[in-house]
């Protein structure tokens, strides 16, 4: 992660809905987010990664191999952050 750019649990859940849905534009209502809010977000996160998530030059969305890694390892802290909530 680059210097100065804080990975928020908000980006993690963008990116995984983003990764759900297949599509920024379907992962905006289910986070209530603009469209806009969203890829801000998205690209945000790969900011302070340092690394593309997403591809973004197909018409279809698809994950790179590190955004398909990033991915389990996302949904694996949201997990773990959820379950210490509940504790």
């Amino acid at each position: 992660m680059s210097r100065g750019h804080a990975i928020e649990l908000r980006h993690l859940r963008c990116f995984l809905a983003v990764a759900d849905e297949g599509s920024v534009t379907r992962a905006a209502p289910v986070l209530h987010l603009t469209q806009p809010a969203v890829s801000r977000t998205l690209a945000a996160l790969e900011t302070g990664l340092g690394v593309r998530l997403v591809d973004r030059s197909t018409h279809h969305l698809a994950l790179t191999p590190e955004g398909r890694a990033f991915r389990e390892k996302a949904a694996a802290a949201v997990a773990a952050f959820e379950e210490a909530l509940a504790a």
